[in-house]
């Protein structure tokens, strides 16, 4: 349990893949002209990312190691496809809106980073709550972002009037520079609340970069111990 409680602040905090790892920047910046829009492509990615994590775990000593990306992809393809059909079937409207992003989840890089990183060499149980936790954390990212382009572009929040009627939306929000915009005040306030991103790390001049050609340390690659 503990683990599994683990994996899941991991996505959705530490690891949050919008605003801490940059990931799936394409459907980010793309669908989260609404809010609505940004939920339907978070929960869709999440259950996609549930299944490929509990169906690559489950095969993980079965796949050849020399064909596991073209294995992921068509696992992935698969759960993509299912939920493409659903979709169309029952949330017409919502699968009209994301258009080509739906069948682009296959390619989305938190779910083959997920698949290679963390299904593929653990069980299933945690692996189903990573994928839980990074296809939550996709989808709360996508969601803030839905919610202020959303609001400040026209004043409404899931397509309910928020902003009194007489309020005139600022445009550039609902467009693509908004995107960008909203997605820097956004990770500009996850970094003010202490959650720090990949890349900031480092926590003293003596810690260790990783960058061991330009680094100025004598440790020549050794850990502290010296091995």
């Amino acid at each position: 349990m503990k683990t599994s409680l683990e994996r899941l602040k991991n996505g959705m905090v530490t690891e949050n893949p919008t605003f801490v790892l940059m990931l799936g920047m394409c459907p980010t910046l793309a669908v989260t002209t609404s809010a609505m829009n940004g939920i339907g492509m978070g929960l869709a990615t999440t259950v996609v990312l549930i299944m490929s994590n509990f169906m690559i775990s489950a095969l993980r000593k079965v796949i050849p190691n020399g064909v596991r990306m073209p294995a992921y992809i068509v696992i992935v393809a698969s759960f993509v496809t299912i939920v493409q059909m659903i979709l169309h079937a029952y949330v017409t409207a919502l699968y009209d809106s994301l258009g080509i992003y739906i069948p682009l989840i296959v390619v989305n890089c938190i779910i083959l980073g997920r698949a290679e990183s963390y299904a593929s060499k653990n069980k299933v149980i945690p692996s189903i709550f990573d994928g839980i936790g990074m296809g939550l954390g996709f989808t709360i990212g996508l969601t803030s972002i839905g919610i202020v382009r959303e609001l400040i572009g026209t004043g409404t929040v899931f397509g309910l009037q928020v902003l009194p009627e007489s309020y005139e939306g600022v445009s550039i929000f609902v467009l693509a520079p908004g995107a960008f915009l909203v997605l820097a005040f956004l990770c500009a306030i996850q970094n003010n609340l202490g959650v720090k991103g990949a890349n900031r790390h480092v926590k003293s001049e003596n810690s260790c970069c990783g960058d061991c050609m330009g680094c100025s340390l004598a440790c020549n690659g050794r850990t502290e111990d010296g091995k």
